[in-house]
């Protein structure tokens, strides 16, 4: 167990947002893990567990407290464990359990190139496992819900390893029963795919048409990933330190799931998908966009629009050190001595703007430590 000094919590976000740590403790084993949070529980201490830092946005202040850093690592492979009734070798199928720590996109690549199917579509997320069912990772089609065979967690309250079948999860889109919840702290995650070269049917559309398939067919599980790594990286997705369309949280609003009713008063050319529940997911970078804020925004150059927003309005200034990307309007980015109160500043303007204009409410996808919108 490491215990590094004056450490800024900006060090450990992709956003490179965030004050001091208190203290800082790096778990390099479960037990390790377990102890130092059963330890701080014991004493009444705050604690933050913090893995790949890809989902947080974390005060100016900091935190006052431990902060956990899940550094434990591990991946196992079981072609011989049961598949409900069945034996999952049997089915063409195998169970890879990692460490919460193991770092998502190299499992991905690990899973492409052994030929285990179902997770390909994830490529290129940033982050570590042990976040991955807290708040049900998806896109391009493909959502951990689809794999995720059990979630192994320390149980705070009860103090004891409890063991979640994926039925027990409560997975939904982007949430689940460990998403804005501190009593569950994610050990491990096991992951039930299938063996072959073929990738999971491609239902996301803008997937299909850049491997040149239809949707709902399959192509070579490289192929995918290669696909879906381009496609992020040119929504800037994917992590790179010299691209500071990447110093962000990813998305930072989830799609707004709406009443039929509520989404038929939208404009017929917003883009839409039904669910089997009879509600409607609406595009939140369409909405984001129609509301009067580009990429970039707020740019110097950026003229006012019809919605009346333009540089400066609301209290977000153009040539700030924050904006939307430049790739894509769902991040919101840290441009370079950036604070998070600024990003703050800019989460409120835009989601108060959707708001005016759609009598939309977006909801934030990271998780806010020590701030609030």
């Amino acid at each position: 167990m490491k215990e590094p000094a004056d450490v800024s919590l900006a060090d450990l976000t992709t956003l490179r947002l965030g004050g001091p740590a208190k203290h800082l403790v790096e778990a390099e084993t479960e037990g390790e893990l377990i102890d130092v949070v059963r330890e701080c529980d014991a004493r009444g201490e705050p604690v933050l567990v913090v893995g790949g830092g890809s989902n947080l946005v974390v005060a100016d202040e900091g935190f006052d407290g431990t902060v956990v850093r899940i550094a434990t690592r591990g991946v196992e492979v079981d072609v011989s464990a049961s598949c409900e009734s069945d034996d999952i070798a049997a089915c063409g199928g195998i169970l890879v359990t990692a460490a919460a720590g193991e770092p998502w996109d190299e499992l991905v690549a690990r899973a492409v190139g052994q030929e285990w199917v179902g997770i390909e579509a994830l490529s290129g997320i940033p982050g570590a496992v042990g976040a991955t069912p807290m708040q049900n990772v998806g896109a391009y089609g493909q959502e951990v819900a689809q794999t995720i065979w059990t979630v192994r967690t320390y149980d705070r309250v009860e103090q004891r390893v409890r063991t979640f079948a994926n039925a027990e999860c409560g997975f939904e889109y982007r949430n689940s029963r460990f998403k804005g919840s501190d009593r569950y702290l994610i050990l491990s995650v096991s992951y039930q795919l299938r063996q072959g070269g073929l990738g999971a049917p491609v239902l996301y559309a803008e997937l299909a048409r850049r491997l040149g398939v239809e949707r709902g067919e399959r192509a070579p599980l490289s192929d995918v990933r290669a696909a879906v790594l381009d496609l992020r990286r040119g929504k800037g997705m994917v992590l790179d330190p010299e691209d500071h369309d990447t110093w962000s949280a990813g998305s930072f609003f989830t799609n707004p799931v709406l009443s039929a009713d509520a989404a038929g008063r939208l404009p017929e050319d917003a883009p839409r998908w039904p669910q089997p529940d009879g509600r409607v997911k609406m595009s939140a970078a369409w909405l984001i966009e129609r509301s009067g804020f580009g990429r970039g925004y707020p740019a110097a150059s950026e003229p006012q629009n019809e919605s009346g927003r333009g540089p400066g309005s609301g209290g977000v200034r153009a040539g700030a050190c924050v904006s939307l990307s430049t790739k894509h309007t769902l991040a919101l980015t840290n441009r370079g001595g950036g604070s998070t109160s600024e990003l703050l500043a800019l989460a409120r303007h835009v989601r108060d703007g959707v708001h005016d204009v759609f009598g939309v409410d977006l909801v934030n996808e990271p998780v806010l430590v020590g701030c609030s919108l």
